[in-house]
């Protein structure tokens, strides 16, 4: 269900604002650095209370705060699979992390090369997708780069010719965390299914941003943290069912060989499943807001729920991209990949840049100075900075917004850069 295009002066942020508690608590504070984790709505702190003060036991006993563990993860499936619009909930998998289950992937994955060999990284990547992969040589993967245009975008025709017979797999993000360029992800899984291959997609930065549909995107793995999407720390893998299954994972022996349970080595937080849980209510809700209708939600209607959620955060925060883009080229910034204010649709509202004559750390301090939190460095995405010809000791200025944000805490950064240029 579409809805109609969200403009800054209708969506409902103030309101929005006013159910983020840290946002009350430090009304001075402005969150800029939300590409390193997203503030939490008040409902998600109360979930997370909820279970350790009233079922923080194991779960798998037969007493009824043990039951209400297994009910709280059953749930919590449930809901990660309408976020992701997954045909079962057993194709979701709870950890501590999305590099954890990235590394996991890519175990099994080595095991199972045979004659398709070939793994396909990027140079965008954030490195927990590119060094996971290039770990596979010692395990005989051949490694082959898709690499970036100058505009700071993958483009699926420079893809074409790396896959053939030997490819195994392709693993690229959904949203760069540093350029912000959003990838033509359902492209490129058509190109690697043709060629024989599986799709991984790292999807922790674009989570927040917009609509994530793993069967529209047509991949066959996916991973997300929760605390980028308004949840505590912890993270989740989706895979099509037969593909999990065929994994050789680590699990203990009474364990039984199917998906989710052999993709959860150990004991994840449960407190912070809870948390996802509530985070995706949150966004149910959100999407009920913008359509119009009561807060209720209707019998399996939550998927439609956080889609249409998502495409409002995605069409307002496209006015934040716009804005952020039109700061920074007059404060004379060179920002990297996209900046063209025009084409805020291929890409998500994080921003990566420079002012000449400062460092980063001059720029990230000053703002710091004046109650906005961004940051400087690599971004975790070495080899990408290597290709912007950005030392890794300074790298580069991120500001990565969110929708709780407004235009007028980006004014607030101009402020700064203002008398940064000034100076």
């Amino acid at each position: 269900m579409a809805i109609d295009p969200i403009r800054h002066e209708t969506f409902p942020v103030e309101a929005l604002r006013a159910e983020f508690p840290a946002l009350q608590n430090a009304q001075s504070t402005v969150f800029f650095d939300n590409a390193a984790g997203a503030q939490v709505p008040g409902r998600v702190l109360d979930a997370v209370n909820r279970h350790l003060l009233e079922h923080n036991v194991q779960r798998g006993g037969r007493y009824p705060q043990s039951l209400a563990v297994d009910a709280t993860i059953t749930r919590a499936r449930a809901h990660v699979a309408a976020f992701l619009n997954a045909r079962r909930p057993e194709e979701v998998a709870f950890g501590m992390n999305a590099t954890s289950f990235i590394r996991t992937v890519s175990l099994a994955i080595g095991q199972m090369l045979g004659k398709r060999d070939e793994i396909i990284v990027t140079d965008l990547d954030h490195e927990a997708n590119v060094a996971t992969w290039l770990a596979l040589q010692g395990m005989g993967a051949r490694i082959r780069w898709w690499r970036m245009r100058e505009d700071g975008r993958l483009h699926p025709d420079d893809l074409r010719p790396l896959l053939g017979a030997r490819t195994r797999l392709v693993a690229c993000t959904l949203a760069s965390n540093a350029l912000g360029s959003v990838v033509e992800v359902r492209t490129v899984a058509e190109l690697a299914h043709a060629a024989g291959a599986e799709l991984f997609v790292d999807a922790v930065h674009y989570g927040p941003h917009g609509p994530i549909d793993v069967q529209a995107l047509g991949c066959d793995y996916l991973v997300c943290s929760g605390y980028k999407i308004f949840a505590p720390h912890m993270g989740f893998l989706w895979g099509r069912y037969a593909a999990l299954a065929a994994l050789p994972t680590f699990r203990e022996d009474f364990i039984p060989d199917e998906p989710p349970g052999k993709i959860e080595a150990g004991t994840f937080i449960y407190e912070n499943v809870a948390g996802m849980t509530a985070a995706v209510d949150y966004l149910g809700a959100l999407g009920r807001r913008l359509a119009g209708r009561s807060c209720d939600p209707e019998p399996d209607g939550l998927q439609k729920d956080c889609h249409i959620a998502m495409q409002g955060i995605q069409a307002y925060e496209r006015t934040l991209s716009s804005a952020l883009l039109d700061m920074l080229h007059a404060r004379g910034a060179v920002i990297y990949g996209s900046a063209d204010a025009s084409r805020v649709n291929e890409r998500v509202p994080t921003v990566c840049f420079n002012l000449p004559g400062r460092s980063p750390a001059e720029v990230v301090t000053a703002a710091a100075d004046a109650g906005i939190g961004i940051r400087d460095g690599h971004m975790y995405a070495p080899r990408l900075m290597q290709r912007l010809g950005l030392a890794l000791e300074t790298g580069a200025v991120r500001v990565s917004l969110s929708h709780y944000n407004t235009l007028e805490e980006i004014d607030r950064l101009d402020a700064v850069l203002e008398r940064l240029t000034a100076g």
